[in-house]
């Protein structure tokens, strides 16, 4: 019997993602307002990174929990279109919830998220932020719905 000692994992992506050009779709966006930007995308899974700043702190200069979910849901909801053909379906958010388990006070928080279902009409995504010591400081799940474009829309 032969095994295989580190297997190439498959992506999970329709077609090659493009780094820059979904940074730059966040302009003039809450992303950018609270300086969320798209870091990596390995074969199953989208990370990105928040400031741990007063921008986006709540008032006992913590980051916020909004800002947490904001971070969580962009990630899950790239990842998620990123998993259809664009010219078939988009995908949108039904469900998010977050469960806050450590404060961040500086630094960056990064966030990874990773596909857990990929349905028909459905996906959801399990998306972990973390300190800059690596310490888990929120878990998110997210529910996004996957769409039909009309064929009147698809041109």
């Amino acid at each position: 019997m032969t095994t295989q000692s580190n297997p190439e994992k498959q992506s999970i992506w329709f077609a090659t993602p493009d780094l820059a050009a979904m940074n730059a779709g966040g302009k003039n966006t809450a992303l950018e307002a609270l300086g969320i930007e798209i870091t990596e995308i390995g074969p199953d899974y989208i990370r990105g990174t928040m400031p741990a700043e007063p921008r986006t702190f709540q008032p006992f200069g913590l980051v916020h929990g909004g800002c947490n979910v904001v971070l969580a849901e962009t990630l899950g909801s790239v990842g998620a279109n990123l998993v259809v053909d664009n010219s078939q379906y988009y995908c949108v958010g039904q469900e998010v919830n977050a469960n806050h388990l450590r404060g961040v006070r500086s630094g960056t928080v990064t966030g990874t998220a990773t596909l857990l279902h990929a349905g028909r009409t459905s996906q959801v995504w399990s998306i972990e932020l973390r300190d800059d010591s690596g310490k888990l400081s929120c878990i998110s799940r997210l529910t996004m719905a996957v769409v039909p474009i009309p064929k009147t829309a698809r041109g």
